[in-house]
Protein backbone atom coordinates (compact mmCIF):
# COMPACT_ATOMS: atom_id res chain seq x y z
CA UNK A 1 0.00 0.00 0.00
CA UNK A 2 2.85 2.37 0.84
CA UNK A 3 4.43 1.74 -2.56
CA UNK A 4 1.15 2.57 -4.29
CA UNK A 5 0.95 5.87 -2.39
CA UNK A 6 4.53 6.74 -3.31
CA UNK A 7 3.89 5.96 -6.98
CA UNK A 8 0.72 8.08 -6.91
CA UNK A 9 2.65 10.99 -5.36
CA UNK A 10 5.35 10.53 -7.99
CA UNK A 11 2.81 10.79 -10.82
CA UNK A 12 1.03 13.79 -9.28
CA UNK A 13 4.26 15.72 -8.73
CA UNK A 14 5.55 14.87 -12.23
CA UNK A 15 2.30 16.10 -13.81
CA UNK A 16 1.65 19.19 -11.69
CA UNK A 17 5.09 20.68 -10.95
CA UNK A 18 6.64 21.20 -14.45
CA UNK A 19 4.70 24.36 -15.46
CA UNK A 20 5.59 25.93 -12.11
CA UNK A 21 9.29 25.63 -13.01
CA UNK A 22 8.67 27.84 -16.05
CA UNK A 23 6.90 30.36 -13.82
CA UNK A 24 9.83 30.46 -11.39
CA UNK A 25 12.30 30.96 -14.26
CA UNK A 26 10.24 33.85 -15.66
CA UNK A 27 9.89 35.47 -12.23
CA UNK A 28 13.63 35.14 -11.55
CA UNK A 29 14.47 36.82 -14.85
CA UNK A 30 11.98 39.57 -14.06
CA UNK A 31 13.61 40.23 -10.69
CA UNK A 32 17.02 40.56 -12.34
CA UNK A 33 15.51 42.97 -14.86
CA UNK A 34 13.91 45.08 -12.13
CA UNK A 35 10.36 44.16 -13.13
CA UNK A 36 7.47 42.59 -11.26
CA UNK A 37 7.11 39.86 -13.84
CA UNK A 38 4.19 37.53 -14.62
CA UNK A 39 2.43 35.49 -11.91
CA UNK A 40 4.09 32.23 -10.92
CA UNK A 41 1.02 30.35 -12.16
CA UNK A 42 0.99 32.07 -15.56
CA UNK A 43 2.14 28.90 -17.43
CA UNK A 44 -0.93 27.06 -16.09
CA UNK A 45 -3.23 29.84 -17.35
CA UNK A 46 -1.60 29.77 -20.77
CA UNK A 47 -1.96 25.99 -21.04
CA UNK A 48 -5.61 26.15 -20.02
CA UNK A 49 -6.25 28.86 -22.63
CA UNK A 50 -4.53 26.90 -25.40
CA UNK A 51 -6.48 23.71 -24.69
CA UNK A 52 -9.73 25.67 -25.04
CA UNK A 53 -8.84 27.07 -28.47
CA UNK A 54 -9.31 25.57 -31.89
CA UNK A 55 -6.54 24.44 -34.22
CA UNK A 56 -5.55 25.66 -37.66
CA UNK A 57 -4.08 22.91 -39.85
CA UNK A 58 -2.29 23.35 -43.13
CA UNK A 59 -3.58 21.36 -46.07
CA UNK A 60 -0.02 20.20 -46.82
CA UNK A 61 0.43 18.40 -43.49
CA UNK A 62 -0.24 14.74 -42.71
CA UNK A 63 -0.74 12.70 -39.55
CA UNK A 64 2.94 13.23 -38.70
CA UNK A 65 2.22 16.91 -37.96
CA UNK A 66 -0.37 15.92 -35.34
CA UNK A 67 1.69 13.03 -33.98
CA UNK A 68 4.65 15.28 -33.12
CA UNK A 69 3.05 17.04 -30.11
CA UNK A 70 1.40 13.85 -28.84
CA UNK A 71 4.56 11.72 -28.98
CA UNK A 72 6.66 14.52 -27.49
CA UNK A 73 4.29 14.80 -24.52
CA UNK A 74 3.90 11.05 -23.97
CA UNK A 75 7.63 10.28 -24.18
CA UNK A 76 8.48 13.06 -21.70
CA UNK A 77 5.75 11.81 -19.36
CA UNK A 78 7.01 8.21 -19.45
CA UNK A 79 10.60 9.43 -18.98
CA UNK A 80 9.54 11.18 -15.76
CA UNK A 81 8.38 7.80 -14.39
CA UNK A 82 11.88 6.33 -14.75
CA UNK A 83 13.60 8.76 -12.37
CA UNK A 84 13.38 8.35 -8.57
CA UNK A 85 11.78 11.37 -6.93
CA UNK A 86 11.20 12.37 -3.35
CA UNK A 87 13.63 9.87 -1.85
CA UNK A 88 11.74 6.85 -3.21
CA UNK A 89 12.13 4.52 -6.14
CA UNK A 90 10.64 5.05 -9.57
CA UNK A 91 7.29 3.59 -10.71
CA UNK A 92 9.12 2.05 -13.70
CA UNK A 93 12.51 0.59 -12.86
CA UNK A 94 14.63 -2.20 -14.33
CA UNK A 95 18.23 -2.85 -15.30
CA UNK A 96 19.08 -0.82 -18.37
CA UNK A 97 16.22 1.66 -18.00
CA UNK A 98 18.76 4.46 -18.56
CA UNK A 99 18.83 3.39 -22.22
CA UNK A 100 15.05 3.60 -22.37
CA UNK A 101 15.27 7.13 -20.92
CA UNK A 102 17.64 8.27 -23.66
CA UNK A 103 15.58 6.59 -26.39
CA UNK A 104 12.33 8.13 -25.13
CA UNK A 105 13.87 11.59 -25.30
CA UNK A 106 15.27 10.77 -28.73
CA UNK A 107 11.88 9.55 -29.97
CA UNK A 108 10.20 12.75 -28.83
CA UNK A 109 12.87 14.78 -30.65
CA UNK A 110 12.51 12.67 -33.81
CA UNK A 111 8.74 13.19 -34.04
CA UNK A 112 9.01 16.90 -33.24
CA UNK A 113 11.57 17.35 -36.02
CA UNK A 114 9.48 15.18 -38.37
CA UNK A 115 6.39 17.29 -37.66
CA UNK A 116 8.39 20.40 -38.52
CA UNK A 117 9.55 18.87 -41.80
CA UNK A 118 5.99 17.76 -42.58
CA UNK A 119 4.88 21.38 -42.92
CA UNK A 120 7.16 21.96 -45.90
CA UNK A 121 8.33 25.24 -44.36
CA UNK A 122 12.00 26.04 -45.07
CA UNK A 123 12.32 27.81 -41.71
CA UNK A 124 10.99 24.83 -39.76
CA UNK A 125 13.20 22.50 -41.79
CA UNK A 126 16.18 24.65 -40.88
CA UNK A 127 15.25 24.44 -37.19
CA UNK A 128 14.83 20.66 -37.41
CA UNK A 129 18.28 20.32 -39.00
CA UNK A 130 19.84 22.37 -36.21
CA UNK A 131 17.96 20.40 -33.57
CA UNK A 132 19.17 16.98 -34.68
CA UNK A 133 22.71 18.26 -35.31
CA UNK A 134 23.13 19.64 -31.80
CA UNK A 135 21.40 16.57 -30.33
CA UNK A 136 24.20 14.42 -31.75
CA UNK A 137 26.53 16.27 -29.36
CA UNK A 138 24.21 16.54 -26.35
CA UNK A 139 23.21 12.86 -26.19
CA UNK A 140 26.79 11.54 -25.75
CA UNK A 141 27.26 13.88 -22.79
CA UNK A 142 24.10 12.45 -21.18
CA UNK A 143 25.15 8.85 -21.90
CA UNK A 144 28.69 9.34 -20.59
CA UNK A 145 27.31 10.85 -17.41
CA UNK A 146 25.04 7.84 -16.95
CA UNK A 147 28.02 5.54 -17.48
CA UNK A 148 29.90 7.39 -14.73
CA UNK A 149 26.98 6.83 -12.36
CA UNK A 150 26.84 3.18 -13.40
CA UNK A 151 30.51 2.76 -12.54
CA UNK A 152 30.18 4.62 -9.24
CA UNK A 153 26.97 2.99 -8.01
CA UNK A 154 27.42 -0.45 -9.55
CA UNK A 155 23.80 -0.36 -10.70
CA UNK A 156 22.29 -0.45 -14.19
CA UNK A 157 18.97 1.16 -13.21
CA UNK A 158 18.29 4.83 -12.64
CA UNK A 159 16.72 4.08 -9.26
CA UNK A 160 20.02 2.50 -8.17
CA UNK A 161 22.26 5.13 -9.78
CA UNK A 162 20.38 8.05 -8.27
CA UNK A 163 19.36 6.34 -5.05
CA UNK A 164 20.29 7.27 -1.50
CA UNK A 165 23.53 5.28 -1.66
CA UNK A 166 24.94 7.85 -4.10
CA UNK A 167 25.42 10.30 -1.21
CA UNK A 168 28.25 8.20 0.23
CA UNK A 169 30.07 8.17 -3.13
CA UNK A 170 30.50 11.95 -3.17
CA UNK A 171 33.37 11.52 -0.70
CA UNK A 172 35.18 8.93 -2.83
CA UNK A 173 34.25 9.96 -6.40
CA UNK A 174 33.29 13.59 -5.87
CA UNK A 175 35.47 14.89 -8.71
CA UNK A 176 33.82 12.62 -11.28
CA UNK A 177 30.32 13.41 -10.03
CA UNK A 178 31.06 17.15 -10.09
CA UNK A 179 32.17 16.87 -13.73
CA UNK A 180 28.97 15.01 -14.57
CA UNK A 181 26.98 17.72 -12.81
CA UNK A 182 28.56 20.46 -14.93
CA UNK A 183 28.04 18.38 -18.07
CA UNK A 184 24.36 17.77 -17.33
CA UNK A 185 23.76 21.44 -16.56
CA UNK A 186 24.99 22.25 -20.05
CA UNK A 187 22.83 19.48 -21.53
CA UNK A 188 19.79 20.75 -19.61
CA UNK A 189 20.18 24.24 -21.06
CA UNK A 190 20.75 22.87 -24.58
CA UNK A 191 17.92 20.32 -24.58
CA UNK A 192 15.36 22.76 -23.19
CA UNK A 193 16.10 25.71 -25.50
CA UNK A 194 17.45 27.91 -22.75
CA UNK A 195 20.04 30.66 -22.97
CA UNK A 196 22.93 30.57 -23.93
CA UNK A 197 21.88 27.97 -26.56
CA UNK A 198 18.48 29.28 -27.55
CA UNK A 199 15.94 31.87 -26.46
CA UNK A 200 12.40 30.51 -26.03
CA UNK A 201 11.02 34.08 -26.23
CA UNK A 202 12.61 35.06 -29.54
CA UNK A 203 10.69 35.36 -32.79
CA UNK A 204 13.60 35.66 -35.21
CA UNK A 205 13.44 32.47 -37.27
CA UNK A 206 16.98 32.78 -38.59
CA UNK A 207 18.48 32.33 -35.12
CA UNK A 208 15.96 29.99 -33.47
CA UNK A 209 16.69 26.30 -32.94
CA UNK A 210 13.87 24.69 -31.00
CA UNK A 211 11.08 27.25 -31.23
CA UNK A 212 11.19 27.51 -35.02
CA UNK A 213 10.01 23.90 -35.30
CA UNK A 214 6.61 24.65 -33.75
CA UNK A 215 5.64 27.85 -35.57
CA UNK A 216 2.71 26.18 -37.39
CA UNK A 217 1.18 24.49 -34.34
CA UNK A 218 -1.75 26.11 -32.58
CA UNK A 219 -4.44 25.43 -30.02
CA UNK A 220 -4.33 22.11 -28.12
CA UNK A 221 -1.40 20.85 -30.22
CA UNK A 222 0.69 23.84 -29.21
CA UNK A 223 -0.46 23.36 -25.62
CA UNK A 224 0.82 19.78 -25.70
CA UNK A 225 4.14 21.03 -27.06
CA UNK A 226 4.52 23.56 -24.23
CA UNK A 227 3.48 21.05 -21.58
CA UNK A 228 5.79 18.41 -23.05
CA UNK A 229 8.65 20.93 -22.99
CA UNK A 230 7.92 21.64 -19.32
CA UNK A 231 7.93 17.89 -18.59
CA UNK A 232 11.26 17.55 -20.38
CA UNK A 233 12.71 20.36 -18.27
CA UNK A 234 11.37 18.55 -15.20
CA UNK A 235 13.10 15.32 -16.23
CA UNK A 236 16.51 16.93 -16.68
CA UNK A 237 16.05 18.97 -13.52
CA UNK A 238 15.18 15.81 -11.57
CA UNK A 239 18.36 14.12 -12.83
CA UNK A 240 20.44 17.01 -11.50
CA UNK A 241 18.55 17.16 -8.18
CA UNK A 242 18.98 13.44 -7.57
CA UNK A 243 22.65 13.70 -8.49
CA UNK A 244 23.32 16.54 -6.03
CA UNK A 245 20.85 15.59 -3.27
CA UNK A 246 20.45 11.79 -3.38
CA UNK A 247 19.99 11.35 0.38
CA UNK A 248 16.51 10.83 1.83
CA UNK A 249 15.03 10.92 5.32
CA UNK A 250 12.54 8.12 4.69
CA UNK A 251 9.57 10.33 5.61
CA UNK A 252 7.38 11.36 2.65
CA UNK A 253 6.24 14.44 4.60
CA UNK A 254 9.86 15.66 4.46
CA UNK A 255 11.25 14.15 1.27
CA UNK A 256 8.56 15.35 -1.15
CA UNK A 257 8.51 19.01 0.00
CA UNK A 258 12.31 18.93 0.05
CA UNK A 259 12.42 17.57 -3.51
CA UNK A 260 9.96 20.25 -4.65
CA UNK A 261 12.11 22.97 -3.08
CA UNK A 262 15.22 21.55 -4.76
CA UNK A 263 13.49 21.54 -8.16
CA UNK A 264 12.44 25.14 -7.66
CA UNK A 265 16.05 25.96 -6.77
CA UNK A 266 17.15 24.46 -10.11
CA UNK A 267 14.60 26.72 -11.84
CA UNK A 268 16.07 29.73 -10.02
CA UNK A 269 19.57 28.75 -11.17
CA UNK A 270 18.33 28.56 -14.77
CA UNK A 271 16.77 32.01 -14.39
CA UNK A 272 20.02 33.40 -13.01
CA UNK A 273 22.01 31.90 -15.90
CA UNK A 274 19.62 33.37 -18.46
CA UNK A 275 19.79 36.78 -16.74
CA UNK A 276 23.58 36.95 -16.60
CA UNK A 277 24.60 35.38 -19.91
CA UNK A 278 24.09 36.29 -23.54
CA UNK A 279 23.03 33.89 -26.24
CA UNK A 280 25.87 32.15 -28.05
CA UNK A 281 26.46 32.45 -31.76
CA UNK A 282 25.32 29.31 -33.57
CA UNK A 283 28.92 28.49 -34.51
CA UNK A 284 29.87 28.42 -30.81
CA UNK A 285 27.07 26.08 -29.70
CA UNK A 286 28.86 22.86 -30.82
CA UNK A 287 31.98 23.93 -28.90
CA UNK A 288 30.10 24.10 -25.60
CA UNK A 289 28.32 20.79 -26.26
CA UNK A 290 31.65 19.11 -27.03
CA UNK A 291 32.92 20.53 -23.74
CA UNK A 292 29.99 18.84 -21.99
CA UNK A 293 30.98 15.51 -23.59
CA UNK A 294 34.57 16.00 -22.48
CA UNK A 295 33.52 16.78 -18.91
CA UNK A 296 31.59 13.52 -18.63
CA UNK A 297 34.42 11.69 -20.41
CA UNK A 298 37.00 13.00 -17.95
CA UNK A 299 34.67 11.94 -15.14
CA UNK A 300 34.87 8.37 -16.44
CA UNK A 301 38.66 8.59 -16.85
CA UNK A 302 39.05 9.61 -13.20
CA UNK A 303 37.27 6.40 -12.17
CA UNK A 304 39.66 4.16 -14.11
CA UNK A 305 42.33 2.79 -11.84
Amino acid sequence: MTEIIHDALHIVVALVLPPLLLGVIARTKAVFAGRKGPPLLQPYYELAKLFQKGSVLSTTTTWVFLAGPVVGLVTAGVASLLIPLGGTGAPISFNGDMILLAYLLGMGRFFTASAALDTGSPFEGMGAAREVTFACLAEPALFLGLLVLTRVSGSLSLAGMLGGSLASHWSTAGASLALVLLSWLIVLLAENSRIPFDDPNTHLELTMIHEVMVLDHSGPAFGMILYGAALKLFVFGALIVRLVFPAATGSPWVDWPLFTAEMLAVAVVIGVVESTMARLRLTHVPILLVAACLLSGFGMILLVR
